[in-house]
């Protein structure tokens, strides 16, 4: 019994930490906009700029821009050179998205120092670049504010850096956040991020479609909300979550089947002693505490073996998340709870037929 409760406590805590660990991620804040954002893949087609033009004018449309990456996708590392705070260009490989004007203002990217880019600045598509935070760290820099007006060269261009923008989670919360710089390049925009009203998404879905066809007629449709994208990232935690519930579940079912079948038999066995308590005065409650009380202890005891191991294990586990829940003490005060009351139900299933049984029906063969 104490082996069988051990396994469903741990598997209940599992269940919770997993749970937890999913919700967590869910609920902080990404940095970045990914609510109502349509992402549409033109694969590099030609007329990707007259469809951008054409979605930014239909209705329920609040913003379009088109990048080479989104939050979520993969984006190339560009050897970079940098000027760091002690004023070398220093080497070093940084993730790099090329984006349009519209980019940073669409996801609501938060600017950190300097500015983001404008259409105003004609230099912006040559000979700008935009960092984010870490970035700034790698080179030196003890704030953003240091960094603006700093030399860069990347790939063939050389500029200035002209803004610092916040940190944003743009790959799974498994990564901490790596050192990105921004580009203006429109010819390597494959990707249509469209922000949409969330109001009447059918009839705005038909219309960006009829746009496609129009504009891009050799090719089939492929979009995705960005959201879903984003989440399915943590699809193999979402299936480990189940996984946990479900043995937890079959854990919790065996336990009862055993102490149900425990208590019937010590039932049995006392079933003459309990007449006679009866029959000296035991009230109902005193039969079944008098029941109750030895598997209850079984418990306790499986509770104070599973909740060190399912600690360990669990932390263990989380360990992969660079961004990553704590384990509070009230997971283990749910689990131990859940626990009881299973058993509670289980024994006071058999405990309660005998304490309201007539006495006089065990007491018979005296």
């Amino acid at each position: 019994m104490i082996s069988q409760f051990t396994i469903s406590i741990a598997l209940i805590i599992g269940t919770i930490v997993v749970y937890s660990q999913m919700n967590y991620m869910r609920n902080l804040d990404l940095g970045f906009k990914k609510d109502q954002i349509l992402v549409l893949d033109t694969n590099g087609d030609k007329n990707r700029d007259a469809l951008k033009l054409a979605i930014s004018n239909l209705p329920n449309i609040k913003d379009v821009s088109l990048s080479s990456s989104v939050p979520g996708g993969g984006n190339p590392a560009a050897y970079s050179e940098i000027e760091n705070v002690k004023g070398d260009l220093q080497i070093a490989n940084l993730d790099l998205y090329f984006v349009d004007f519209d980019y940073i203002p669409l996801f609501n990217i938060q600017v950190a120092a300097g500015r983001p880019f404008s259409r105003e600045f004609k230099t912006d598509t040559t000979q700008a670049m935009v960092l984010n935070e870490a970035a700034v760290k790698m080179f030196g820099y003890s704030s953003p504010e240091q960094d603006i007006g700093k030399r860069f060269k990347q790939w063939g261009r050389e500029g200035k850096i002209i803004g610092v923008i916040k940190d944003f989670h743009f790959q799974s919360l498994k990564n901490p956040i790596k050192p990105l710089s921004m580009r203006i390049d429109p010819d390597r925009g494959d990707y249509l991020s469209i922000s949409v009203s969330a109001s009447n998404i059918t009839a705005t879905m038909a219309a960006v479609e009829k746009e496609w066809k129009k504009i891009i007629p050799n090719k089939p449709l492929s979009y995705y909300f960005l959201d879903e994208f984003f989440n399915r990232q943590y699809k193999g935690e979402e299936q480990f979550g189940k996984l946990f519930f479900n043995f937890a579940l079959l854990a919790i079912f065996l336990s009862c089947l055993g102490l149900l079948g425990l208590t019937s038999y010590t039932t049995m066995q006392r079933t003459k002693e309990i007449g006679i308590r009866k029959v000296m005065g035991a009230s109902v409650s005193n039969i079944l505490y008098l029941l109750s009380r030895d598997f209850l202890k079984l418990v306790v005891i499986s509770f104070f073996v599973a909740a060190p191991v399912s600690w360990y294990v669990m932390q263990k586990w989380l360990i992969d998340f660079a961004y990553r829940t704590t384990i509070s003490w009230k997971v283990f005060l749910v689990a131990g709870v859940i626990a009881m009351f299973i058993a509670i139900i289980t024994v006071s299933f058999q405990a309660l037929k005998a304490a309201i049984s007539n006495p006089i029906d065990s007491l018979r063969t005296e």
